[in-house]
């Protein structure tokens, strides 16, 4: 479990391909607090660590999660938010994010505000009714609030310590992220759907 609150920016160091599987080696100032068999999150993703060494962890992404995220897109060089999983006498700054991508939403605006930015996200309109105004939503990892929402589409702003501490300041028009919905709203979602099939 995690909240959505980036702590260190990785880079994507080699990637290896083998059969259906992608390993991934990432470069981060934190793998020495790094061990393996650790939940982090990348970019949204959680991954378990399988390897260790100096700057560096590997972590491995199965068929399943490489077809409902954006880890297809990234090269060596590729900037990744990095968060352990939370702690559990830690502060819940964010909010519960499960390191679960449920699908990929596609930028179709930034707007620069000349000291905040806007942007605004297309996505599948079969997750509608999972998106609210002022409800909270994982970009990539990173815990954020959405407003402007339509069928397919909201809208996010990013205060500058989001931009220059995440990989969103390298976001912009076609840019794909990873995006996770609220969990409370999927159980609540799932819910009315049984009630409404008078499954419950």
């Amino acid at each position: 479990m995690f909240t959505g609150i980036i702590e260190a920016l990785g880079s994507v160091e080699t990637i290896d391909r083998q059969g259906s599987n992608t390993t991934f080696w990432i470069r981060s100032n934190i793998w020495a607090d790094l061990k393996i068999d650790q939940s982090v999150s990348h970019n949204g993703v959680c991954l378990t660590v399988d390897e260790v060494k100096e700057n560096l962890h590997r972590v491995t992404a199965i068929r399943e999660t490489l077809s409902k995220t954006n880890l297809t897109t990234w090269h060596p060089d590729t900037l990744v938010n990095l968060e352990r999983c939370l702690a559990m006498n830690a502060r819940l700054d964010g909010h519960i994010v499960q390191g679960h991508v449920d699908s990929t939403a596609t930028c179709i605006n930034k707007n620069d505000l000349n000291g905040s930015w806007e942007y605004t996200f297309q996505f599948d309109p079969k997750f509608g009714s999972l998106v609210i105004e002022k409800g909270s939503i994982s970009l990539n990892g990173i815990s954020l609030t959405i407003f402007n929402v339509t069928e397919n589409t909201f809208t996010v702003a990013i205060i500058p310590f989001t931009f220059n501490h995440t990989n969103i300041h390298q976001v912009k028009e076609d840019s794909i992220v990873n995006i996770e919905f609220d969990i409370i709203g999927k159980y609540i979602n799932r819910l009315q759907s049984l009630k409404n099939n008078s499954i419950i």
